[in-house]
């Protein structure tokens, strides 16, 4: 199916397999064929972008999840950048890696792919594909926002708040990683969401400060405080926990894809579980001093987040 703006594409086997993809991503991709995307931007609203790779062997294995979820996964990990921000998506560019071995489930990578993008309205408008060993899928998001959000905003006495409810990503992966079922903890692994809608909700709200939860919660609130020059202060008994989950979970575990947000003022958290049916709790306080985040109830000195490069 082509869209309105796209351009023909010539032959040779690798454009018959990005026809084939273009096909089934359908009115999901738009303005293919170009050497470049073309984005407008609203007017008085800033373009923001970012890119993020989910490369096998390092984000995650085949035996773990189908290959419709690894491609949906890729694309929610980006678009949760974007929600950080409090940015409305515009379109993405999808880059694909793609070894001999994943050819034959590729479409199916491609129907992830085109569900994120069709399901958070950030249509697909370019790439690139190549070989490689491993599978990798390189995703870069484009987004707006009148006034975004970023991680050097928080003050002291702001409230710290999280949406959602920690450590079921880690407690899937675990379970995946012991050949055992994730059962209620799968879909928080294999189909996350990004707080898109629920960022912007809390930046007209008052947020004044926000990062997304991919690498753990505390790992993530290092880069506040840093970025903030601010001592941040977490409520153990406060953490909002995924049933299954245990404290160390929610404070360490990755890929969760939830907002957290400084606000000078206290934000109506009923309201919000109204809206999007799922909790904001507060857990914290930003405080004046060195950057750094303390739990009460918690021993975090250790706590580690994901870093690519650590062992």
């Amino acid at each position: 199916m082509k869209t309105s703006g796209d351009a023909a594409l010539g032959p040779g086997r690798e454009f018959d397999v990005i026809r084939n993809l273009v096909d089934r991503w359908g009115v999901a991709a738009i303005g293919i064929g170009d050497d470049a995307a073309l984005l407008q931007v609203p007017r008085g609203e800033t373009l923001l972008a970012s890119v993020d790779a989910n490369v096998e062997g390092v984000h995650f294995r085949r035996e773990w999840l189908a290959p419709e979820e690894i491609g949906y996964r890729a694309v929610v990990a980006a678009l949760s950048d974007l929600a950080a921000m409090a940015a409305r998506p515009l379109g993405m560019l999808i880059s694909l890696a793609v070894p001999y071995s994943w050819m034959i489930d590729l479409a199916v990578v491609a129907d992830g792919i085109g569900d994120a993008a069709t399901r958070f309205q950030s249509p697909i408008r370019g790439g690139n594909m190549t070989a490689a060993r491993d599978l990798s899928i390189t995703t870069t998001v484009f987004g707006s926002s009148f006034a975004p959000l970023t991680r050097s905003g928080a003050r002291a006495g702001d409230v710290v708040y999280v949406t959602g409810r920690l450590g079921g990503p880690r407690v899937a992966l675990t379970r995946r990683q012991a050949a055992e079922s994730p059962e209620d903890a799968n879909s928080r692994l294999a189909r996350p969401v990004p707080r898109l809608n629920e960022a912007q909700w809390l930046a007209r709200s008052g947020a004044v400060c926000a990062i997304d939860v991919s690498d753990g919660l505390i790992a993530d609130l290092r880069h506040v405080a840093a970025a903030s020059n601010a001592h941040i202060e977490i409520e153990a008994s406060a953490m909002p926990i995924f049933d299954s989950a245990s404290l160390s979970d929610a404070l360490e575990g990755g890929e969760e894809y939830e907002i957290v947000v400084t606000s000078p003022s206290a934000l109506d958290t009923e309201s919000f579980a109204q809206r999007f049916g799922i909790p904001l709790t507060a857990i914290g306080r930003v405080r004046a001093g060195a950057p750094r985040v303390d739990v009460s109830g918690a021993r975090v000195a250790d706590a580690k987040g994901y870093d690519h490069f650590s062992r």
